[in-house]
């Protein structure tokens, strides 16, 4: 308990000692003077937190609680200074109106002045807006599916078939095929095997056939000529190991992929969910879900909220329709935000795409009090200043991080093995096709009598121009002659 000093001015009032209680539990004791002022020291209580028990808002830690809504009750006491006490819902129940008008749950707690505050993930509506008074939404949420991953299947997709690798994979196959094929090119000009006589005979390993070659290879299909020197062959080979590996890991992942997604059950949305009956699907009892099919004029929601209430399929808390959604054969209907972080937890369950019915969660307090507006005043400043965001990351954070990295694509890195491998044998293909002309060209020096470099260079020089027009119009010459 502490003391704060209020001094206000109201001409109306009259000497005398007033003692007033408020709705919030705030005792204060005024002195009222001649002169009109007002000098008044108020005792200030805890306020009396009502909460229930949902993970990540409000959680047992030992003795204590711990969650979003903690983090953000503490948040907005700082704000407005103010203490509190927090104690759990004794029915265990979110609040909702019987027949003769009175209300359960937290709802039921603020109603009747046992708490003066609720903070839960309490849906803003329009019924306990009338009961309470209902803060400015702190989280926006709406209404979906979850269901397991095994049982539903998305719709294909026109590049599904690239999705056993990565996109780094691909990008490095892509180089891999063009520096092998310019290798290739290579090695054929080269090599005395391949191209003895670079004055008169044409060159078959074009950097085009190169290409081609690669690309015949890279589809189990050969593309000749082929090589005849042992460089063209090592390269050749090497190329020929490293298309038969990517491909025995390319269909064995399109495989496995397939096979994961071959249920034949589609399920987008509501609509989908309401025009079959395969899998069972409900909903919390006595939810604003079960509120927003059952008030529904949509002939979808209608049917839906029907086929709940004939097959009572109705589950009593957000674990047991989690874990019904986690035995197969059952969708629940739920608030998008709990769905999210039932996803982040249990790594076979997915959350439908479609979210409909959007509405926000709100702080409850009783009607007309003077706190509504200045806790709904520090909710916007929250939000403005990244606090709900971060305390929405901190609460939701995914477990689920190395279970999907399993069946993730081939990234680069998985592949390292097979490209260390090409690159080897691409760098032994290139070394031994320059040892093949640095040996003939040795035998040329010595039968001509003239220097290794110099005849080295001369083959390079012919080898490696890219036309021979010269030589061409040489021999064309003496054929005329």
């Amino acid at each position: 308990m502490f003391l704060n000093v209020l001094i206000c001015k109201q001409p109306d009032c009259l000497f005398g000692l007033q003692v007033r209680i408020s709705n919030m539990g705030i005792v204060s004791l005024c002195i009222v003077l001649l002169l009109g002022s007002e000098i008044c020291i108020a005792a200030r209580q805890e306020l009396i937190v009502t909460s229930i028990k949902q993970d990540p808002y409000t959680m047992s830690k030992g003795l204590q609680l711990e969650g979003y809504c903690m983090d953000l009750l503490t948040e907005l006491a700082k704000k407005l200074g103010f203490k509190y006490k927090v104690h759990l819902v004794k029915d265990g129940a979110y609040g909702r109106q019987d027949e003769s008008g009175n209300w359960n749950g937290m709802i039921g707690e603020v109603v009747r002045g046992e708490a003066d505050l609720a903070v839960a993930p309490l849906t803003l509506t329009a019924a306990r807006e009338k009961a309470v008074g209902m803060t400015k939404p702190y989280m926006q949420t709406g209404i979906s599916i979850l269901l397991r991953k095994d049982i539903v299947s998305e719709e294909a997709g026109f590049f599904d078939f690239l999705s056993p690798f990565s996109g780094e994979t691909w990008f490095g196959v892509l180089i891999a095929y063009f520096v092998t094929a310019v290798c290739i090119c290579i090695v054929g000009r080269l090599s005395p095997c391949e191209w003895s006589q670079p004055e008169t005979e044409p060159n078959h390993f074009t950097l085009l056939h190169s290409l081609w070659y690669a690309a015949g290879a890279l589809s189990l299909q050969g593309a000749g000529p082929h090589p005849k020197a042992v460089s063209g062959r090592v390269i050749s080979c090497t190329w020929w190991l490293f298309a038969v590996v990517l491909l025995a890991c390319y269909f064995s992942s399109l495989s496995s992929s397939q096979g994961s997604d071959s249920a034949p059950l589609m399920i987008k949305g509501f609509e989908d969910l309401a025009n079959q009956d395969v899998i069972e699907y409900g909903t919390l009892a006595g939810s604003s879900t079960l509120a927003f099919f059952k008030n529904s004029n949509n002939p979808s929601y209608r049917r839906i909220y029907e086929h709940m209430e004939r097959r009572k399929s109705f589950v009593s808390s957000m674990d047991e329709g989690v874990q019904r959604a986690k035995e197969g054969n059952y969708a629940f209907i739920g608030e998008s935000v709990s769905l999210d972080l039932a996803v982040a937890r249990h790594c076979d369950l997915v959350r439908a795409h479609e979210v409909i019915g959007m509405r926000g969660y709100s702080i409850v307090t009783p009607l007309g009090s003077p706190m509504l507006k200045n806790l709904s005043v520090a909710i916007l400043q929250l939000s403005e200043a990244g606090e709900l965001a971060y305390l929405r990351t901190k609460w939701w954070a995914s477990s689920c991080i190395p279970d999907s990295a399993k069946g993730s694509s081939l990234r680069a890195h998985s592949m390292k093995g097979i490209f260390l491998v090409l690159a080897i044998g691409l760098g032994i293909g290139v070394l031994l096709s320059l040892f093949e002309l640095t040996s003939k060209s040795r035998s040329t020096a010595g039968e001509q009598k003239k220097s290794c470099c110099a005849v080295l260079t001369q083959e390079l020089s012919q080898r490696l121009r890219m036309t021979n027009t010269k030589g061409d119009q040489e021999t064309s010459d003496k054929n005329k002659a």
